[in-house]
């Protein structure tokens, strides 16, 4: 595939404190795009970071036919770019596409417009420990026509930012027992732009209410554990650690897949299931809940110093006594750091 580069003609990166960088605020110096017209991508570019000019009736805008995906680059010592499970978020990427009737986008393209822009912008990529390159691919519809529709024309792009570790401190968790993220049937299994949307609001109220985090309940019974605000779920019990089994309702999270790998490997029992918030209370008022946390690409691993359901707080153990969470935190942070083997060829060389 032929890409066509057109270089920013100042790097804004000898302005960049990356002691202070704010999430998703600060983008590197370029953006790659392509375009879905008459059935086909066509003119791969990356072109110098900036605004898109855009229609008022713009397809996507109006009705929703808007996804993304999250990964990370990192750097080497030697200063060659690795990105982590690139292709498995090509593949859910396109599953999310699927699910909104949004075309396919060829792996190719995907792979090749990835590490061009990634390797032009690499020196973006911080190297302190915890950091590394936000990268956001994402995707939507381009048709300039207000019809409740698929729309025939889309584009696709990659943007880049650099990041610090997203969350300094354990988060208190409120179970969610009015709104709901996703139903089965529904998209909660897809990166579409709409789900988190829809998550502000009970957020918000989370938020005003002195919690840090949402944990979602399914949206039939409203009893089974589902996600944490934008995370993957994970409790210690009794030494077992448990994870709600994947369903239509929630996402397929590769930082998930990977806690799951190294717990595996390091003779943790997992356990994949459908589990309830009575689960948690029992679990809790014996003694057996130990310690709680979150994955997901920019949190990475976030601990819970706290569970609120029905007005009632449920303590968990103080990150420095949780010794499952923090030893598969630090086995995944040495693979991504390169401080440890990668056994399972999670790092994309570019």
């Amino acid at each position: 595939m032929q890409i066509n580069i057109t270089s920013s003609k100042e790097s804004r990166l000898p302005s960049i404190d990356f002691n202070n960088i704010p999430f998703g605020k600060i983008f590197t110096d370029h953006m790659f795009v392509v375009d879905y017209e008459g059935g086909q991508w066509i003119s791969p570019r990356i072109e110098p970071y900036g605004p898109i000019e855009i229609s008022p009736a713009l397809s996507a805008i109006h009705y929703g036919q808007s996804l993304f995906e999250g990964m990370k680059a990192h750097k080497n010592s030697d200063g060659s770019a690795y990105l982590f499970r690139p292709l498995d978020n090509w593949n859910r990427m396109n599953k999310s596409a699927e699910r909104m009737c949004m075309p396919a986008l060829p792996q190719d393209i995907f792979m090749e417009g990835l590490q061009t822009l990634v390797n032009m912008d690499k020196e973006w990529i911080p190297t302190h420990e915890g950091s590394a390159l936000y990268v956001r691919p994402f995707m939507f519809a381009t048709d300039d026509c207000v019809g409740v529709r698929p729309s025939d024309n889309y584009k696709f792009m990659i943007i880049c930012c650099p990041a610090n570790p997203f969350y300094n401190k354990a988060l208190k968790v409120l179970a969610e027992e009015h709104f709901v993220r996703a139903v089965e049937g529904g998209v909660g299994f897809a990166k579409a732009a709409g789900n988190y949307g829809a998550s502000m609001l009970p957020t918000k109220l989370a938020h005003d209410k002195g919690f840090d985090q949402i944990l979602w309940l399914d949206g039939r019974e409203k009893k089974y554990l589902e996600e944490s605000g934008t995370m993957n779920l994970f409790f210690v019990a009794d030494g077992k650690l448990y994870t709600p089994a994947l369903a239509g309702t929630i996402l397929d999270g590769y930082t998930r897949a990977s806690i799951i790998q190294l717990a595996k490997d390091n003779g943790i029992e997992v356990v994949e299931a459908r589990i309830s918030i009575d689960d948690l209370i029992n679990w809790s008022s014996s003694g057996k809940l130990t310690e709680g946390f979150g994955t997901g690409t920019a949190a990475t691993i976030a601990y819970f110093s706290s569970l609120t359901y029905k007005d009632k707080e449920y303590s968990l153990l103080p990150i420095e006594q949780c010794q499952i969470s923090t030893k598969l935190a630090k086995e995944l942070n040495d693979i991504k750091s390169f401080k440890a083997e990668d056994k399972h060829g999670w790092m994309w060389k570019i």
